[in-house]
């Protein structure tokens, strides 16, 4: 599988309903929420989160294993798991920032 999912962009203006990753220091939206299916990030004080993707959109895609997508590639943030629900990963492809997705299970921080 590999289907697109969403864009991301980069906000400094909170959003209604975002939720917030940890491990990232970011608040995002869910995607399916807006019509356009862009997921707003707005990035907290402290985040590790490099500026290659801090300040670039990003393209995701859902995909059934990560590994196929990255191997080879230049990793600007190595997998990790938000939640419980998704296990995620930031490349620069063709000067571009992507995000593969891998669902572990379906939701939205707990939707």
């Amino acid at each position: 599988m590999f289907v697109f999912d969403h864009v991301g962009i980069t906000t400094t203006l909170p959003q209604p309903d975002e939720n917030w990753v940890e491990q990232s220091r970011v608040w995002v939206t869910n995607p399916r929420n807006h019509p356009e299916q862009i997921e707003f990030l707005r990035y907290a004080e402290g985040t590790t989160v490099p500026d290659a993707v801090r300040n670039n959109p990003h393209i995701a895609f859902r995909v059934d294993d990560l590994a196929p997508h990255i191997e080879g590639q230049e990793i600007l943030i190595p997998p990790f798991i938000v939640g419980d629900f998704l296990e995620v990963v930031f490349i620069r492809k063709h000067n571009t920032v992507f995000e593969y997705m891998h669902y572990l299970k379906e939701g939205w921080f707990g939707n």
